[in-house]
């Protein structure tokens, strides 16, 4: 009888609500339905995100997440992380907060990666963090990532250049990659030469580039699909273990999840009513090599 294989554990510290599905509400059910155990930290605990326009509930302060990463610490257990997950900031202080928690991580344990999706806005509405954070997440955070997965805007920002067509990206994602991180997913790709109808993520690393391309959907303000196509990333790319194979599911998994979103006229990810989808992802969609 073959040995059961470990079950691999998660350290997510991102933002909380209770009621919707955006940063550890997007990310930890997920991860849960694949099999990881996770460890969520919260680095806001709301009532609603706010792309609601009012909502209730505290920013935790830096000083009291270090205060919950350091009694991790000092159980002895961040060798048992195989990975760490971390999304909206909020404060640089909580991005630092994070880094130190991710160097002792890897000090237990160097084979241990760290995926941080750099949260900072989209091509529609501009920055929509706290001033100080793009310039942190840019020069600190990112290259501290083994993996980041910025949407297209994010990509731009953190390369310093425009992106008009794929050969553009590419090159926008090597410019990342060589500050630090060995995978760079880009995720909410419209490109003109994709055609107006079409979405698409492209995963670029050391062995080559790849691209998928989905329908687009016509949905409400829906938020958090950034956070759970992160924690997806990272949870198939531990399973995988390359980014070509980790892609395809990826992709599989958020298209269901909006599918049945848009079907099912929410304003939240339906992440219980796809919950199969994101557990066991059909292969729907092709992967293109783009390099």
């Amino acid at each position: 009888m073959a040995p059961t294989p470990p079950i691999r554990q998660v350290l997510s510290v991102q933002s909380s609500v209770a009621y919707g599905h955006v940063g550890n509400n997007a990310a930890v059910f997920p991860l849960q339905l694949l099999g990881f155990e996770v460890w969520p930290v919260n680095t806001v605990q709301f009532s609603n995100h706010t792309g609601y326009g009012s909502w209730r509930g505290p920013v935790l302060p830096a000083a009291d997440i270090a205060e919950v990463l350091t009694g991790m610490r000092e159980l002895g257990v961040l060798a048992e992380l195989d990975a760490v997950l971390s999304g909206y900031l909020g404060t640089a202080e909580v991005g630092q907060v994070i880094l130190d928690t991710v160097a002792a991580v890897k000090d237990a344990d160097p084979t241990a990666r760290y995926c941080a999706d750099p949260v900072l806005g989209d091509r529609w509405c501009g920055f929509y963090v706290r001033p100080g954070i793009p310039t942190f997440m840019r020069d600190a955070v990112v290259p501290a990532a083994d993996v980041t997965t910025p949407n297209l805007f994010e990509l731009e920002y953190l390369a310093g250049r425009s992106v008009t067509d794929l050969d553009e990206l590419l090159g926008a994602a090597d410019a990342v990659r060589a500050a630090g991180p060995d995978v760079v997913l880009v995720t909410s790709v419209e490109l003109a030469e994709l055609g107006p109808q079409t979405m698409a993520m492209v995963a670029v690393a050391p062995d080559g580039a790849w691209l998928v391309r989905t329908p687009r959907l016509e949905l409400a303000a829906v938020s958090g699909a950034g956070d759970l196509t992160a924690a997806l990333f990272l949870a198939h790319l531990l399973r995988e273990d390359t980014a070509a194979a980790a892609l395809g599911p990826v992709a599989s998994s958020v298209f269901a999840v909006l599918e049945t979103t848009v079907a099912r006229g929410g304003t939240e990810l339906a992440l219980v009513a796809a919950r199969e989808q994101i557990a066991r992802p059909q292969p729907r969609f092709t992967l293109d090599r783009v390099r």
